[in-house]
């Protein structure tokens, strides 16, 4: 076990989150923590009876108005669920805490007040990020007085350390979420001023390690796996595939392989790493995480803003053009590619051979995705736009969209098959 910079107290946290005694007391695990889900990587693991269909009367078990706007998923954890949220009537960058199962607001806690921002591409939001749970505490990334500031609260909304990683550069906008690790949150803030990647300590906010970045405008999430025997973190975007040790910082490994702008976050078949980005090529590329810098495989296909999933040796994406694609892991080949319609930016998540897909114009497309073929078996509308992807826990689907017309206006929806009837 690698406890190198980490201290007694790091040590500690460290060992107590990789299992030896349960720390994370209030995430289950079917809850949905943060980016990407309890595994961070769009798949649920669990068997969850899930509705197929849904409609403004049909499957919503709730659903609540939520203010301002953001892209950031739902976080659920225990029996909360947490959003961040950007108000720009009152300039107010907001984590709001919901009850699970009824939607109540229990919270709703300003983590920064001030002039928002000006600029940034016509779809982005300040509040893009998702809200990372640890069972303890919630740590949220926003773009706030031209810098990148990294806050942690308690579960009662109190604010308990915040920490600027850089100042900010904006160009389309900034949407990373933060990944705890262990001892450690790991941030990163690429922009074309020069970026930064980051390790701060959980409890106190301390700055554990930085590197630079390229001055290259970027917009990954860091991504913890274990591959090539070792855990890592990988980041791609600015030209590179970068690999550092989440720990200490140090640089495993690099290639410049990648393009300039990326959004996926990168997934693992536990051999290959798998990335993706979108300008100002589009490519989409399998990377062997050895330290070797060998790619495996790569081709031209555009999956820019939607992350991918992969299961079972097989790549799974959903394309920013509405298109869905299975690949082999291993050499890239193509199985098929089918047409769901509109356009994506929400990610998809994977439930056994389901996958669930959220486009812009708030369809949700759930489709049988095997490698044997693609089954589209629903598509259900909630809402006129949406760009937050679906985080599903405990047998219920939470969505983030919004109704547009005279006055844009945000809700949560719970899904949920109807509970059965008591003798």
């Amino acid at each position: 076990m690698l406890i190198r910079r980490v201290g007694w107290s790091g040590f500690l946290l460290w060992v107590l989150c990789e299992g030896v005694v349960p720390c994370r007391a209030g995430v289950a695990a079917d809850d949905w923590p943060c980016w990407r889900g309890p595994t961070k990587d769009g798949v649920v693991r669990s068997t969850q009876a899930l509705p197929l269909t849904w409609s403004e009367t049909e499957n919503v078990r709730w659903k609540v108005a939520v203010p301002g706007r953001g892209h950031g998923s739902p976080s659920v954890a225990g029996s909360r669920i947490y959003l961040a949220t950007a108000e720009a009537e009152s300039s107010s960058q907001r984590v709001l805490c919901y009850e699970r199962e009824s939607g109540r607001l229990k919270w709703n806690t300003v983590v920064h007040q001030g002039p928002f921002t000006p600029g940034g591409h016509r779809h982005a939001s300040l509040a893009s990020g998702t809200v990372a749970v640890d069972g303890d505490r919630l740590f949220i990334s926003f773009l706030h007085a031209g810098g990148i500031h990294t806050s942690a609260l308690d579960l009662e909304g109190k604010v308990l350390w915040q920490t600027k990683i850089c100042d900010f550069v904006l160009h389309q906008g900034f949407g990373a979420s933060p990944v705890v690790h262990g001892p450690v949150v790991l941030v990163t803030a690429d922009h074309r001023g020069g970026g930064t990647v980051a390790a701060l300590d959980r409890m106190d906010g301390k700055v554990r390690w930085t590197a630079s970045r390229p001055r290259i405008a970027n917009y990954t999430s860091p991504s913890v796996m274990t591959v090539g025997g070792r855990e890592q973190m990988v980041l791609a975007g600015c030209n590179l595939v970068s690999s550092f040790d989440p720990l200490t910082g140090s640089k495993l490994w690099e290639i410049d392989s990648s393009t300039e702008e990326c959004v996926v976050t990168a997934v693992t078949d536990g051999t290959r790493v798998f990335v993706s980005g979108g300008y100002p090529r589009n490519h989409t590329m399998a990377v062997l995480a050895d330290g070797s810098g060998k790619v495996a495989w790569q081709n031209t296909t555009r999956a820019y803003v939607p992350s991918m999933i992969v299961d079972r040796g097989h790549l799974y994406a959903v394309l920013d053009a509405g298109m869905a694609v299975c690949w082999k892991a291993d050499t890239g080949e193509e199985l098929w590619k089918e047409r769901l319609g509109g356009e994506f930016y929400a990610s998809p998540v994977r439930v056994g051979d389901r996958m669930y897909a959220v486009s812009l114009a708030a369809v949700t497309s759930v489709f049988e995705a095997r490698p044997g073929g693609f089954q589209l078996l629903a598509q259900n509308k909630l809402g006129d736009e949406a760009f937050a992807s679906p985080a599903i826990a405990g047998g219920r689907i939470f969505l983030r969209v919004a109704a547009t017309g005279d006055r844009r206006q945000e809700s949560l929806y719970c899904l949920g098959l109807p509970e059965a009837a008591g003798p």
